[in-house]
Parts: structure tokens; sequence; C-alpha cells
């Protein structure tokens, strides 16, 4: 079974909303936002749907789903708007990702 639940009460925390601030911005009941978090109820598509839009994200991260799942839509769009520049222009971005990349690695495993 998919842990929505956990998702949405995540997405919700992030904002700083209660289940009833969700809950009206979706146009659904604070009960049902409830059981939605709590794994005994999951969302309609129709609802799947509202609650990507709210928390501006792709239905397939809410579902946790799909290729791309794990990335939010700023990052999607980041991919995206890399993949249409020119091949020399993406060469020196990769090299920079690569270097912060790097340095954080390095920082993690010397416990920095």
């Amino acid at each position: 079974m998919l842990d929505i639940g956990s998702k949405i009460m995540e997405l919700r925390k992030r904002k700083a909303w209660s289940q009833g601030d969700l809950a009206k911005a979706v146009e659904a009941s604070r009960d049902i936002i409830g059981k939605y978090e709590r794994n005994e109820n999951s969302p309609s598509v129709e609802m799947a749907l509202k609650l990507a839009r709210v928390f501006d994200i792709s239905v397939d991260y809410l579902l946790g789903e799909g290729k791309h799942a794990a990335y939010d839509k700023d990052t999607l769009k980041r991919l995206e708007d890399i993949q249409v520049l020119d091949q020399d222009t993406r060469l020196i971005l990769f090299n920079i990702i690569d270097t912060f990349l790097r340095d954080a690695k390095a920082r993690k495993a010397y416990g920095q």
C-alpha cells in the first residue's frame, strides 16, 4: 500500500497548515484529510490533482511513483531548462554542479 498519508502530512506541515487549512484549500472536509494522513482512505484521482496543485508538486511526487517521483516541481523545471541548453553550456554547468556535489559528499564523509 502506498504511504500517501505521510507525504500529505509532510507537505501540509511544510506550509505550516492545519488539517482544516488544507481541507479548505482543496475543498474537502478536515475529517477526510485526517483519514488520508492516517492512510485510512486514499484520495481519488481528482483529489490527488487538487492536492498536487495546492502543494505545487506533481501527482507522481505525491504518489511516490514514476521515474522522477522524488523530485519536486522546481527541480524538474530546472532539469528541463538545463536539457535545452547548448552542449558546451551544459558541460560547464555540470562541472560546477559536480564540484558542489563532490564537496558536499566530502563534508558528509568527514562529519562536517
